[in-house]
């Protein structure tokens, strides 16, 4: 089962609130955790693939099979429930381009590296054209969308207002316990059984 992160729910919070006086043009977002750990650590420390998942993998941030995280499934699963909650399509995870991280080589981070990037799986929503994409991406160094190890951020872009950032927590234990706990939290409120 996906556990949906609480940076997400505070995302579909603010889109809503966003999009009440403002149009939303594209979401771009780092939504899995796991992921950004790795890039990170092949980003900072110079860690291989291999290495860095296994390093996730000892601090509880991938599960024992990380191919739903690694493949870009989980991130895929969090633009699709952004989309439709927030944007009104009516898509599926079929409906999403998807690349995952599992090749990505030392080489592709040192060139990003070199012109002042980082690469981070990022998950999009293209409001526009209806394009929904997850793809290891270029993001500018120590920009907005460059968070560190296991933090998540997804990013609003606005009509009028230009973009929006969210960041916070996205693997972890506590983190998916409290996001297991919000999910079961927010059901009973939506089924009117607290009235």
């Amino acid at each position: 089962m996906v556990t949906v992160r609480r940076v997400l729910f505070r995302s579909l919070a603010t889109a809503r609130t966003l999009s009440a006086g403002d149009r939303i043009l594209k979401v771009r977002g780092i939504m899995n955790g796991t992921t950004n750990y790795i890039l990170w650590r092949m980003t900072e420390q110079g860690d291989t693939y291999s290495s860095a998942l296994a390093e996730a993998t000892r601090l509880g941030y991938a599960e024992t099979d990380p191919s739903t995280d690694v493949d870009g499934i989980d991130t895929a699963t969090k633009v699709v429930i952004i989309a439709n909650a927030v944007l009104r399509m009516n898509a599926t995870v079929k409906d999403v381009q998807i690349a995952g991280i599992r090749n990505i080589e030392p080489s592709v981070i040192e060139q990003a590296n070199a012109a002042g990037s980082a690469i981070k799986l990022i998950g999009e929503i293209d409001a526009e054209s209806r394009l929904l994409s997850v793809s290891p991406q270029r993001v500018d160094r120590h920009g907005p969308m460059d968070v560190p190890a296991a933090l998540n951020a997804v990013q609003f872009e606005l009509e009028n207002a230009g973009p929006v950032t969210l960041v916070g927590r996205g693997a972890g234990g506590p983190e998916t316990a409290t996001a297991i706990l919000r999910d079961l939290t927010d059901i009973w409120h939506a089924s009117g059984a607290h009235v």
